[in-house]
């Protein structure tokens, strides 16, 4: 998907309309296209890590508590600097960002979570960010 928006210019278009301030959104790879980098099961066989569009400079990993392989690998990543620190995210849940900056986790039940993923002090740090439950 985002080498076909590449190709087309549609990567241009939305940045465009993220700097007019436009709602932009997604869920799965439409959550993961918006940061740096993450893992991508768009690709037969495998988790796959992916360079993304960059308009939040933080890395990314939708189904986060879904896939038994993603945690492990996402922290991994973020432990080899091969992604930025960033926001993962369980089924079921969301963030908004406003300006670049994380402003409000979300989700529709009390089983599912957000999380602020880093290195802190050389270990990892996962840190579990205060959710509001939507209906």
């Amino acid at each position: 998907m985002l080498a076909i928006w590449k190709v087309q210019g549609i990567d241009t278009l939305l940045r465009m309309a993220y700097e007019k301030g436009i709602i932009l959104a997604g869920g799965s790879a439409g959550s993961l296209c918006w940061f740096t980098g993450g893992y991508s099961d768009s690709r037969p066989r495998e988790l796959s890590l992916i360079e993304c569009l960059g308009f939040l400079d933080y890395s990314h990993s939708p189904h986060y508590n879904g896939e038994p392989a993603r945690r492990p690998l996402y922290q991994q990543a973020i432990l080899n600097r091969q992604l930025k620190p960033g926001f993962a995210c369980d089924d079921n849940s969301g963030l908004l960002f406003i300006n670049g900056k994380m402003v409000k986790s979300v989700s529709l039940n009390s089983h599912n979570h957000n999380y602020y993923v880093s290195i802190k002090d050389g270990e990892l740090n996962e840190e579990k960010l205060p959710t509001e439950i939507i209906k």
